[in-house]
């Protein structure tokens, strides 16, 4: 696996989609091949949510962009609760159609938003993850899809106010920057694979990950909040 150090400054408008497509491909046979209640467990990283409801939250999501439904509100926490209310007396199966129609529509949609949308399939991509974890499967926050999350973790943590940091990953040849160049403090530094540091910007358990971070604390570079 490879990623270039620095993947901030040329934006690939393809790169969410094809990072939706690889995650598509590999987590939809996995949940139709499980059983009903398995979509009743609680996700650890989602409190009070359910695989269902991650799965619904998902799948909501990316209906939004490929049907181009932007209330005010959108993505909010409310909007959220709203659209999984809004499928709770759909079957699991219909959900997982849903999710998988949008995994496969909205990244030319994507794509066309300048970035704007960049970030949905980085968190779509998370909360597989999360449904991963929760279900006790190998490979959370990882597997195929990891390269390009990382290109578009570095991107969005670009932004101003983003703390620089400097990883040096176990599973990618080349080290990867990380958020903003201000100078106002020296880079921070991260020794350890590249699922442990999705972890640590996504908020996510660590489950005794194995890792070295100097020169800032974790949860400074959550980009998800609370």
């Amino acid at each position: 696996m490879t990623t270039p150090a620095d993947v901030t400054d040329v934006r690939d408008p393809e790169l969410p989609g094809r990072l939706l497509t690889v995650e598509r491909d590999a987590l939809i046979p996995l949940l139709r091949g499980r059983a009903d209640e398995d979509f009743a467990l609680p996700v650890t990283a989602c409190p009070g949510w359910t695989v269902r409801d991650v799965l619904a939250h998902c799948s909501a999501a990316l209906s939004r962009v490929v049907e181009s439904r932007f209330e005010k509100d959108v993505f909010s926490p409310e909007s959220n609760e709203r659209d999984i209310a809004e499928r709770a007396g759909w079957t699991n199966a219909r959900v997982l159609d849903e999710l998988e129609r949008g995994m496969t529509e909205a990244g030319p949609l994507i794509a066309g938003a300048g970035g704007l949308l960049d970030g949905l399939a980085l968190g779509e991509w998370v909360h597989a993850g999360d449904v991963r974890a929760a279900l006790g499967e190998p490979g959370a926050y990882g597997g195929a899809g990891l390269p390009y999350a990382l290109v578009l973790l570095a991107q969005a943590t670009s932004r101003p106010g983003h703390v620089s940091l400097h990883a040096d990953l176990d599973d990618v040849d080349e080290p990867l920057r990380l958020g903003g160049t201000s100078g106002e403090r020296p880079p921070a530094r991260f020794i350890g694979d590249g699922p442990t540091l999705v972890r640590l910007y996504a908020g996510r358990p660590l489950d005794g990950a194995s890792y070295e971070l100097a020169g800032v604390e974790a949860a400074e570079l959550n980009i998800f909040g609370g």
